[in-house]
């Protein structure tokens, strides 16, 4: 038998080995799914759906495991060294995947060390403000922040957040100087907010749209593509002509990197199906949030762009941890 014949031999033997190994999955053990935040937000919620849809379909226990701290990172680590069989899953959104990485020294290359499965759903932000701001729309808001710029404070869920680089976008792209104060979550950040001590924030749709709904905050634009249908009045960053404070929060599920391709491949194949089911599709809806059929390619693809879009805004902002 000659070199070739061998190499041969040996990829034939891996591929047979890996598509076994993937027709059982997940038959050995159960499956951990880690979440790098607390129980009860938006990212746990999301984790715990599909642990019970992917549980119930796939025949073996699918348990979430809550990592929160350093800016959804912690989870993140311990996924990039676990076993690469796929029994470790990351539900992530872009705080962990594209900013902290920007802002934290970490021990794991997100890029490399993580395997991107598929995207969960998108979630707009919108730009809103307290019951005392007199501003009738967002350009008249925009105007009093370029007026007074020594007046306007924003809140946001910590530094490094989505709110946080959306602020700085919306500074950078407006021309103005509005200070960031952070809060340990968006539900301080709104009650100061509604009280007053902080005059604006962009805060995810799954967080602002109960206090829009009852009238105690105010939205003045949102930062989705277009214009949001739970808020049809209410104008698109990009049509006030700032399409640079496009930025949304998103949730993509991962593993750890070397996992085989058929076991990717699985778990991409029953995550399409879960999100296409209608209490999903509701769950999601009611969070404000999309879901995007990609590919796992064009996931990665997706992943990276991000990860060097908000590099960029990082950097531009100036924004630092602390």
């Amino acid at each position: 038998m000659n070199r070739k014949e061998f190499l041969a031999i040996g990829i034939a033997t891996l591929l047979t080995c890996s598509t076994a190994f993937a027709q059982n999955y997940p038959a050995v053990k159960p499956v951990r799914i880690l979440v790098g935040a607390s129980a009860g937000g938006g990212t746990d919620i999301l984790a715990r759906m599909l642990a019970d849809k992917f549980g119930k379909s796939m025949k073996q226990s699918f348990l979430v495991e809550n990592r929160p701290g350093a800016a959804n990172t912690l989870a993140a680590d311990v996924t990039a060294k676990a076993p690469k069989d796929g029994y470790t899953l990351l539900v992530a959104t872009n705080t962990g995947q594209s900013i902290a990485p920007h802002l934290l020294k970490l021990a794991y290359d997100p890029m490399k060390d993580l395997q991107p499965i598929g995207m969960l759903v998108i979630v707009p932000q919108i730009l809103v403000v307290g019951p005392s701001e007199k501003a009738k729309d967002a350009r008249e808001f925009v105007e009093g922040m370029k007026t007074n710029p020594t007046h306007y404070s924003y809140a946001s869920s910590g530094i490094g957040s989505t709110q946080h680089v959306a602020g700085e976008a919306l500074n950078i792209v407006a021309g103005t100087k509005a200070v960031h104060i952070p809060y340990k979550g968006s539900s301080a950040a709104q009650t100061d907010l509604i009280g007053g001590q902080v005059q604006f924030m962009i805060d995810t749709t799954s967080s602002a749209m109960g206090q829009v709904k009852t009238g105690t905050l105010r939205a003045l634009a949102v930062t989705s593509p277009k214009r949001l249908a739970e808020l049809p009045e209410v104008p698109t960053m990009r049509e006030l002509g700032m399409p640079g404070v496009e930025i949304s929060t998103w949730y993509g599920l991962y593993t750890t990197a070397g996992t085989p391709k058929a076991v990717i491949d699985k778990l991409h194949a029953e995550l399409k199906r879960t999100l296409k089911l209608p209490d999903v599709q509701e769950r999601l809806r009611s969070l404000g949030g999309s879901s995007e059929d990609m590919t796992i390619q064009q996931f990665t693809d997706f992943n990276r762009m991000e990860f060097d879009r908000f590099g960029k805004l990082v950097k531009a902002a100036n924004i630092k941890a602390e």
